[in-house]
């Protein structure tokens, strides 16, 4: 191994450390912050948490776009991370001991699921129309007018979910009211400072993770596709995985489940900010058109998770994990060997 490899190894691990632990600190300084203002458990885990978390393939994908010049690893990151945020589920599965996880999360995180499936199904159309031989997309200065409209599908679902969980009956940790007085104003002014101290982080790692994976993905001589779905997606997931974990330990499941589904809404809006920010065309005009399989997998394992949340499986295959633990894995797994052997 020379010397350049390993340089270039030790950034994108210093970047993978800063944006997990920052990342983290985002999101739990986000949730205090939600808490003050009023904002439900569930609420705050499906859109503030989500898009807290979601900073980093944020950061990536733009500096990707501009910096590095890949759009495949902008694109990789944010679908890849939609599939590895979903097969962050198998983890859950695995570490609730006592109970699968589908029994014990609650069905309203199926509306979240269906707007996933919408969302990123249209984007998979998007990129298999781009390949197709005399289509052009329909685009004003650059910009596929399928960007606007996945803006607007993000915000219905935001509207729609938020008005669902008013409804339904809150939960008792929903309904812990926080401190009220000096000492709530004091906390929540230390929290916001925490929160942009750890917002710089992220953005400073953030900014370098594409460019590091593409010089790593040259000195392996691996495509920038696959660089881009497995190992900065999985890099600019760990915030979410350092979440879920630790929602898990507060028994927060449904903020866990919640940042997981909403974090993959947010990352199909960053497609469109990428396509905002890439200046010689449209986005998915100049991506493998492999992208689709990692789209459509997202479909797949959202699907998947979707039956488990309505059909509530109680038996756990040789007591680990439930069967659709088990088949989200395996779809995971045929996305991740596909991306490695054909992409781009």
């Amino acid at each position: 191994m020379n010397l350049s490899l390993i340089w270039v190894l030790v950034q994108f691990f210093v970047c993978a450390a800063a944006v997990s632990v920052a990342g983290y600190r985002l999101a739990v300084e986000g949730e205090r912050i939600g808490q003050a203002w009023g904002l439900t458990g569930s609420w705050v885990g499906l859109a503030m948490l989500a898009s807290v978390t979601s900073l980093p393939e944020l950061l990536t994908g733009v500096s990707a776009v501009t910096l590095a010049h890949s759009p495949n690893i902008a694109l990789g990151d944010a679908l890849g991370s939609c599939v590895i945020n979903l097969g962050f589920l198998v983890v859950v599965d695995f570490v609730l001991r006592d109970e699968p996880l589908y029994r014990k999360t609650s069905a309203s995180h199926l509306l979240s699921g269906a707007f996933g499936v919408v969302m990123l199904g249209f984007v998979a159309m998007n990129i298999l129309l781009a390949g197709t031989p005399g289509f052009s997309h329909p685009a004003v200065d650059g910009v596929g007018l399928y960007s606007p409209v996945i803006v607007l599908l993000y915000l219905v679902a935001l509207r729609l979910v938020f008005q669902h969980e008013r409804r339904r009956p809150s939960s008792p940790a929903e309904a812990a009211q926080p401190h009220e007085g000096a000492a709530r104003q004091s906390s929540v002014w230390q929290s916001l400072g925490r929160f942009m101290l750890s917002a710089l982080v992220v953005a400073a790692a953030g900014v370098w993770l594409p460019v590091a994976g593409a010089q790593l993905a040259d000195a392996l001589q691996w495509n920038r596709s696959f660089i881009g779905t497995l190992f900065i997606a999985l890099t600019t997931s760990l915030p979410e995985l350092a979440v879920t974990l630790s929602a898990i330990k507060l028994r927060a499941l449904d903020m866990a489940v919640g940042n997981l589904l909403g974090s993959n809404l947010f990352n199909v809006v960053i497609i469109a900010i990428d396509d905002v920010a890439y200046r010689q065309g449209v986005l998915l005009a100049h991506v493998s058109p492999l992208h689709a399989v990692t789209a459509l997998s997202a479909v797949v394992m959202t699907g998947l998770a979707m039956i488990g949340l309505f059909y509530r499986p109680q038996s756990r295959v040789l007591r680990t994990v439930g069967w659709v633990s088990i088949a989200l894995a395996a779809v995971y797994l045929f996305n991740t060997y596909t991306v490695f052997l054909y992409g781009a």
